[in-house]
């Protein structure tokens, strides 16, 4: 009795690792998606709000309330994608200026001024790696 359970179990073993592929299996399935390093920079006095695309599996924006200026970050966006950072002055106005860079050079740069002034930079991310 004790032998027909043991070759019962190694058939069960046995016809899991035939069915089984691994794809569902998301702790060892890693997908590698090329990415460009872009850097967001925001000037200017005071604090400002900042909406900006940064690498999300939700594909959602990042939003800074009342950033204090000078302000600065560096994320990874998957080629093909729009890095862009919007700016949005309070009440009180001013003047800020944006500008973004990828792979260390520089894209587009606007300039947001007066109360509740807007800016957006944004650029096109190549759809694959530059060759070397």
């Amino acid at each position: 009795m004790a032998g027909i359970a043991v070759l019962a179990a190694c058939a069960a073993l046995v016809l899991y690792g035939l069915l089984h592929t691994g794809s569902d299996d998301a702790s060892t399935a890693h997908h590698h998606t090329p990415t460009a390093p872009v850097t967001y920079e925001v000037t200017g006095a005071g604090t400002a709000d900042l909406t900006y695309q940064a690498r999300s599996t939700s594909g959602r924006a990042t939003v800074v309330h009342a950033a204090h200026l000078p302000w600065h970050t560096t994320v990874d966006i998957p080629l093909g994608e729009k890095p862009s950072i919007s700016i949005v002055l309070g009440h009180n106005g001013g003047q800020a200026h944006c500008s973004l860079a990828i792979h260390d050079k520089h894209a587009q740069s606007a300039t947001a001024t007066g109360p509740y002034g807007r800016a957006t930079c944004t650029a096109t991310l190549p759809k694959s790696s530059p060759s070397r």
